[in-house]
């Protein structure tokens, strides 16, 4: 960020398609002082990594009110365990967390493909790994400590909050600033990865369950207009596999690759983390890029929509068909599993889902026009888009496929009635109501 003439902030995310705005940028160096410029706000939020692609960590009104950094904060990690759980600041990355718990004999069930992210941010956003069994990364939330209305400290649990705490952790970060997030975890594992090149497509949609079942965390990789599917990447917990496993050579009409690949055809692999079934600690294999490389392409936007599993084969035919009509702005999509869990805003709320994930050219006006066609070729399935990603859905489809989406608009009246932690982008897509609001009314 950097202060411009008029001595308010502008800045960009990491990928450089959007610019943040507001009037002031704070840092604040202790919860108290957090708790001081909110108090004092009239509107506040927070920006973490910057690894959003929409205006979601915007100041109000397009720049009109603050820009909280938490990163200032205390970035201390506490283990519990006994309680197996691990207390952290909320502006640390998944990469350095993950290092600290692996050295201490720990592990979390899932990273994603970036580790360079945010716990915070990552958890307001419900971003995912892969695995059919694994939730996104809030599911492993137990605890949050943030900074509320008012300047009031605040913490919810799973165990004690029930439904408040279900609709608090996918928030958007409209419900307070968040300080610091409680994480469950488990004993560290071994991971190996490797990659088939070449499945037919015909083999994905005959068996996409067998695919998405062959390791504890699978992607399958194309650009949609190629005769095959490009890549499946899979990476095997080694707790879970025979001593000296080995993957066969030909597997469900795919081939084992030859050497290191990028998750886009064509780039050097040297950013990805290692493959070829040489096994490491879980967070040097779950995630695709290593945490001291530039994450991905670089010069790149993204977008995603989650379906439900049931629809998963005729959702990924669907985008298929209009593979050509996309296919120049494209560098890869990729498809993942996510578990069901039970967090309102989270795109994986009530139901078993498949991500399909486009990485595109750094060409946000193109992208933009293409969206429109790939969420028509979608909607049939119930599409969800990501929180922090480009999509141009409306306001009413997006809320029509999520079953609590008016009482997280009550919960954001009970918990934030002066509209604090508002801007554009959550008023939107997710707006305040009364906390007495009835269903008629909303209509109304």
């Amino acid at each position: 960020m950097a202060r411009v003439a008029d001595g308010s902030w502008s800045g960009t995310n990491w990928a450089g398609n959007v610019t943040y705005a507001a009037q002031r940028l704070h840092r604040p160096k202790t919860v108290d002082e957090l708790r001081r410029v909110v108090e004092a706000a009239t509107y506040a939020r927070a920006v973490g990594t910057g690894h959003s692609f929409n205006l979601i960590a915007n100041a109000a009104d397009d720049g009109a009110g603050d820009l909280v950094s938490v990163a200032g904060l205390p970035d201390e990690v506490e283990i519990d365990a006994a309680a197996r759980t691990v207390t952290v600041g909320a502006s640390m990355r998944y990469g350095d967390l993950a290092t600290t718990l692996h050295a201490a004999g720990f592990a979390l069930h899932n990273l994603a493909s970036l580790p360079h992210i945010s716990v915070a941010g990552a958890v307001a956003t419900g971003t995912h790994g892969s695995g059919d069994r694994n939730g996104n990364l809030s599911t492993a939330v137990t605890a949050l400590e943030m900074v509320t209305a008012g300047g009031e400290l605040t913490t919810l649990a799973r165990d004690a909050d029930g439904d408040t705490f279900a609709g608090s952790v996918v928030a958007l970060g409209a419900l307070g600033i968040v300080t610091r997030v409680t994480l469950r975890i488990e004993p560290t594992y071994q991971v190996a990865q490797w990659v088939y090149d070449g499945m037919p497509w015909e083999t994905l949609y005959t068996q996409l369950s067998d695919v998405f079942a062959s390791a504890y965390s699978v992607c399958v990789l194309t650009r949609w207009t190629t005769p095959r599917v490009d890549l499946v990447w899979q990476k095997h917990r080694l707790d879970e596999r025979p001593a000296g496993f080995e993957p066969p050579h030909e597997w469900l009409g795919a081939t084992l690759a030859d050497g290191e690949r990028h998750p886009v055809v064509g780039l050097a692999p040297q950013p990805c983390t290692p493959q070829r079934g040489v096994p490491g600690p879980w967070h040097e294999r779950l995630p695709h890029f290593r945490l001291d490389y530039t994450p991905s392409v670089g010069a790149e936007v993204q977008s995603e929509f989650f379906v439900p599993r049931e629809h998963a084969v005729a959702a990924i035919q669907a985008v298929r068909d209009i593979g050509a009509h996309i296919a120049p702005l494209l560098r890869v999509s990729e498809l993942r599993t996510v578990a069901a869990d039970d967090l309102w805003l989270s795109p994986a709320y009530q139901r078993d889902g498949l991500g399909i994930h486009f990485t595109w050219a750094d060409d946000v006006t193109g992208v933009l026009a293409v969206l429109p066609a790939i969420e028509a070729a979608l909607a049939p399935f119930e599409p969800r888009p990501h929180w922090g990603k480009l999509f141009t859905m409306s306001p009413e489809s997006v809320a029509a496929h999520y079953p609590r989406h008016a009482d997280f608009g009550r919960l954001r009246g009970r918990l934030d009635p002066a509209s604090t932690f508002a801007n554009t982008y959550v008023d939107r897509y997710a707006p305040a109501l009364p906390p007495d609001a009835t269903a008629a009314s909303i209509r109304a």
